[in-house]
């Protein structure tokens, strides 16, 4: 007899949290901008051609899902990306996939009679 384990309550909402944070072409924008390294938020708002309340509050996103972080340096902030966060993505993408060796099955038919 195969068990099916449920994903825990903490994992769905970290999933939840970090694909949510990755669904908007604006942040993904900001992630692409942050790849090669730490970025001014006066740079970020310059190549994005974003208005200062639209770019904190995608950056909030971002950093409230664990994504980046920042550091402030007088008035500005730098943000870079959370070493490991994207891998934490790529996790929880890949465990999402079909177990090996299990057929799609439409429906059991249990309840559905």
């Amino acid at each position: 007899m195969t068990t099916t384990s449920k994903p825990a309550t903490a994992d769905l909402a970290r999933a939840e949290a970090l694909f949510h944070a990755l669904s908007d072409a604006t942040r993904l924008a900001i992630l692409e901008m942050l790849r090669d390294g730490e970025r001014c938020v006066c740079e970020l708002q310059a190549e994005l051609d974003a208005a200062q309340s639209r770019l904190s509050f995608h950056l909030r996103v971002l950093k409230e899902a664990g994504l980046v972080t920042d550091r402030r340096d007088g008035r500005w902030s730098h943000y870079r990306i959370v070493p490991g966060a994207l891998a934490e993505v790529h996790d929880l993408a890949v465990a999402m996939q079909p177990r090996a060796g299990t057929l799609a099955v439409l429906h059991s038919g249990a309840c559905c009679k």
